[in-house]
């Protein structure tokens, strides 16, 4: 089975941390590049971090200096540590995997971050 399953999300004050993982099943982190995409309510899905297959990673501007991407390829797990988390964070969180025309998107995990 080809799989992503997100969890970690959960519900934190403003200016606390949370750590998300992404659990691949079927194929290898490392083969290809990793996403972390968001959706929040009323607005369109944005990609926010990925690493790439060698490790290396960028960021969206508006979580830059505040997230980390990295995985575990032994582990086929990706993970994302969120710091200095804001209201605007809140968003439904999906791990992402592309290879070729097949995608694949996990369920989604929930972060919601009050003031």
């Amino acid at each position: 089975q080809v799989q992503l399953v997100e969890s970690g999300g959960g519900l934190v004050q403003a200016g606390a941390s949370l750590r998300l993982s992404c659990q691949a099943s079927g194929f290898s982190v490392n083969v290809n590049d990793m996403h972390w995409y968001r959706q929040a309510p009323g607005k369109q899905r944005e990609h926010i971090a990925t690493i790439t297959k060698t490790g290396s990673t960028n960021y969206a501007d508006s979580v830059k200096g505040r997230f980390t991407i990295s995985k575990d390829g032994a582990k086929r797990r990706v993970f994302l540590q969120m710091n200095s988390l804001k209201p605007e964070d809140t968003a439904v969180y999906y791990c992402y995997f592309a290879r070729g025309t097949f995608t694949l998107w996990g369920q989604g995990t929930q972060v919601t971050v009050s003031s």
